[in-house]
């Protein structure tokens, strides 16, 4: 992923619902879309997009940002324009294994929202992103109606009805294409793991893709396609291999790492394909630094840094922090592999997701065990594919909250650059010399 801010024209409109910490807001933006609306109601996370402008190279040009709930909001008044893009990630713990897992029955399931949003703004296209716990056997005939809502957001639920009620008159419809075109869109879902599409992170996930079914838009043409693989990785790790070659690990370190890969069966038409991928990244080429940030390593984070909590380096959030444990379900993250996924966790503080075991064995991490110790705000950032200059609002666990509620980067921009080639292949997308 090149520097977000290079080459980048302007194509469409987009408005962003459950902003968060910025990332797939960053990511719509990155691909071209002007945003119109973007939405946040926590008060953190409100700050770290006032604090980062879409492009840092016009500060007075901030995101047009409407903090609240979103419930409050009336598009029809906000939104004058036509809406490209409406993207965002309704909030995932009523169907995460973090959360209380409620689904439906939880008061922060926001779908509703979203489709409401749909209704009043008509956009052409829809970006949705939520956890891999929808697909849960639990939640799957619920995932099943979100899908089918999409597909006729125009078709509104009675209030007294329930949701099953009101699948099967979406069904009915559906089957028999009674409703017009314009009223309608085309949805996908895919299950994607970010790791496979170069973020340096095992992150399991859902997207949703939507068109408006009038506009005829053939999206298997574009739908992003994987990039990176294990596989490709376990074979650059082989001794002597190109990872080692872009590391300066120590022999011992890169003997134990080789010495638990697994094997691969070469003849294996499956495995031949992932080889033509790139290498998954791993925790320490985002420590070293990867795409905007490449050739900007992070700084080694000391003892001392650890024990006071010293900022490392001049880069921001690089701060050492003590006390990190490991037991029994609390592991840390291994460097050679791409970090575990980052969660917000309990009042926004992960468990051991932010601890990472060091090559120094006999590092002394203070108030926790020897050998590893909690990663930076900074190092957990780069995780998720934010660029160094973004700074995130208020103390460690709201920071580590609101990056554990993003969407990664990369795989943000990798969809909606899809999403804008695919608008563009149908002439739905102008530049701004045809607007005018």
């Amino acid at each position: 992923m090149p520097d977000l801010r290079e080459e980048r024209q302007e194509v469409g409109s987009c408005v962003e619902l459950f902003a968060g910490g910025g990332g797939l807001a960053m990511a719509v933006h990155a691909a071209g879309f002007r945003p119109l609306l973007v939405n946040e109601y926590a008060k953190r996370a409100c700050e770290s997009l006032r604090s980062n402008p879409p492009d840092p190279d016009e500060p007075e040009k901030p995101w047009p940002l409407v903090q609240g709930d979103v419930r409050d909001i009336d598009f029809t008044d906000l939104v004058t324009e036509e809406v490209d893009v409406l993207a965002g990630g309704p909030p995932c713990q009523p169907f995460s294994l973090g959360g209380a897992h409620k689904g439906m029955e939880d008061e922060r399931n926001m779908f509703p929202e979203m489709f409401r949003a749909i209704r009043e703004m008509k956009p052409k296209a829809v970006i949705c992103e939520n956890v891999r716990g929808l697909l849960r056997p639990s939640f799957k005939p619920y995932f099943n109606y979100i899908l089918n809502e999409m597909r006729l957001p125009f078709v509104e639920r009675e209030k007294n009805a329930t949701w099953e009620d009101h699948n099967d008159i979406l069904e009915k419809l559906i089957a028999n294409e009674s409703v017009e075109p314009s009223q309608r869109y085309v949805v996908t879902e895919a299950e994607v793991n970010a790791a496979d599409y170069g973020v340096p992170q095992i992150r399991n996930r859902v997207i949703i893709v939507a068109f408006r079914s009038d506009l005829d838009v053939d999206w298997g043409e574009f739908m992003p396609r994987e990039t990176h693989s294990q596989e490709s990785l376990i074979h650059s790790m082989r001794e002597g291999g190109p990872y080692w070659n872009r590391h300066n690990v120590p022999a011992d370190v890169r003997d134990r790492v080789i010495a638990g890969l697994p094997d691969l069966d070469y003849e294996n038409k499956k495995v031949k394909k992932k080889l033509d991928l790139e290498p998954w990244r791993t925790l320490r080429d985002a420590i070293a630094g990867v795409d905007e940030n490449e050739g900007k390593p992070l700084p080694y984070i000391t003892e001392e840094a650890v024990k006071e909590k010293i900022q490392v380096g001049g880069f921001p959030d690089h701060v050492g922090w003590p006390g990190a444990r490991m037991y029994t379900g609390h592991t840390p993250n291994l460097l050679d592999r791409p970090a575990k996924t980052v969660k917000a966790g309990v009042h926004g503080v992960p468990g051991g997701e932010s601890v990472m075991r060091l090559d120094n064995v006999d590092f002394v991490n203070y108030g926790g065990g020897d050998g590893y110790r909690y990663m930076t705000v900074r190092e957990t950032a780069r995780v998720m594919t934010f660029p160094d200059r973004w700074i995130l609002d208020g103390p460690r666990g709201e920071k580590m909250r609101q990056l554990g509620n993003a969407v990664p980067v990369k795989l943000g921009t990798a969809f909606s650059e899809a999403v804008a080639n695919a608008l563009k292949s149908v002439g739905l997308l102008e530049t701004p010399e045809k607007r005018k």
